[in-house]
């Protein structure tokens, strides 16, 4: 079924629910980059390791890898609302734990690790939960809308959530956790002050039928299929993030300020073109633009690892955030339209952990090389890769690239729940 985007820049806002979800998100998204900074510079400075930071982004990922085939059948089964609330209230418990850690004095790689684990295993339950809870709160003219703005509150928080996270470290680590503790909380309350909304569910017996479902979505249709393992590969590659500490304290002698700085670009150019595509959506050739925007990224890897310079890093690093914005606007938009509300949980978990696999295993592979090779070598080595992937991607998936406009595909019926 095609609908027509109704043009209103706020569209999604009028709808109360969403704007609750709307402030909640970005609350612990701020919340989680704040963390984020903190625990890798505390972590360097404890150990000056490049593999320990590898291993903070992969302690997170492995939960979502090994819980993948429960987490999307969780959402699609029960209220997708009160899981986003109670993952939410545990990741508070996981950001206090780590306050008590530096308050007490007993931070150190293996407990901390541990409650990363935690906090793995609560992102793996919420982020299916809370990306298939965005389509059941508007109506789907609005969707589109919502998916820019749902992009712009995440990337509006890695903007001003490393830079505060930075700032607040350099105060007192003590500091930058307790403000997390504090957002995190606040973003509980608001999720939970959501309205139940409608949400087609399946009460069907659970069965490995059912629970491969996901999977077998996202394997007949190909445009998905190609959209998100384009966005695995093309950041697994080309991430550089966990390498900013090294940066930050070794190449650009910035110290914690300028490492959330650095950790900060990237979103803002994310916002800048989240907000123009919120205004103005793409209409046409949209599977053009996906790869030209991940081709773009790895161009952007490619300066910000040789740059020596902290102007020039910062630019590349906004290159990146505008360019990764545009295969995170087509991918999230086709998922979300594309993908009938029974199997939208299940859908999204499989997505996540392709995500995730992008982001965390891309920390650990460059961590690995960094420690093997020197951080230069292993950012400039991904971004030669990330622009490999572009070309090799828009040759194996055709459909992809051949996409036009954003909207769901003609469909004889909606399959019935599985």
């Amino acid at each position: 079924m095609s609908f027509q985007a109704t043009g209103d820049r706020f569209a999604a806002f009028r709808h109360v629910s969403y704007l609750r979800f709307f402030f909640a998100r970005f609350l612990v998204s701020f919340a989680t980059q704040i963390i984020s900074v903190s625990v890798g510079w505390q972590m360097y400075d404890a150990t000056r390791n490049a593999v320990y930071l590898g291993l903070i982004g992969l302690v997170q990922f492995l939960p979502s890898l090994v819980l993948v085939l429960v987490t999307g059948a969780v959402a699609d089964r029960y209220n997708r609302r009160a899981i986003a609330a109670i993952c939410i209230v545990l990741a508070t418990a996981c950001s206090a734990a780590l306050l008590f850690l530096t308050v007490s004095g007993a931070f150190s790689p293996l407990p901390v690790f541990l409650i990363l684990v935690v906090f793995g295993i609560e992102r793996a339950f919420m982020a299916p939960a809370v990306a298939s809870l965005a389509p059941n709160l508007v109506p789907p003219e609005d969707l589109p809308n919502a998916v820019a703005w749902n992009s712009s509150s995440w990337q509006t928080a890695a903007i001003l959530g490393p830079v505060a996270g930075g700032l607040l470290y350099g105060v007192g680590p003590s500091v930058a956790y307790s403000v997390a503790v504090a957002f995190s909380a606040v973003s509980a309350v608001l999720t939970f002050m959501i309205a139940k909304p409608a949400q087609r569910t399946s009460h069907a017996a659970t069965t490995w039928h059912s629970i491969l479902a996901g999977y077998r979505f996202i394997w007949s249709e190909k445009v998905v299929l190609g959209a998100i393992s384009l966005d695995l590969f093309a950041v697994l590659l080309g991430g550089a993030v966990a390498l900013m500490p090294i940066y930050a304290r070794d190449i650009l002698t910035l110290g914690p300020w300028g490492l959330g700085l650095l950790r900060g670009a990237p979103g803002l150019g994310a916002i800048a073109m989240a907000v123009f595509l919120a205004t103005y959506p793409l209409r046409h050739r949209a599977g053009v633009y996906m790869f030209i925007g991940v081709a773009l990224f790895g161009v952007g890897t490619l300066i910000f690892g040789i740059s020596h310079t902290p102007w020039l890093s910062m630019a590349a690093l906004v290159l990146m955030g505008a360019s990764d914005m545009i295969s995170v606007y087509v991918r999230e938009t086709l998922i979300a339209l594309w993908t009938p509300d029974h199997v939208r949980g299940r859908v999204n978990a499989v997505n996540m952990v392709f995500v995730g696999a992008s982001n965390e295993l891309g920390e650990f592979r460059a961590g690995l090389m960094a420690w093997g090779f020197g951080a230069v070598p292993a950012v400039v080595i991904g971004g030669i890769g990330t622009l490999v992937v572009a070309l090799v991607w828009s040759l194996g998936f055709p459909q992809l690239r051949k996409i036009d406009t954003l909207d769901a595909p003609e469909r004889e019926g909606e399959p019935q729940p599985a």
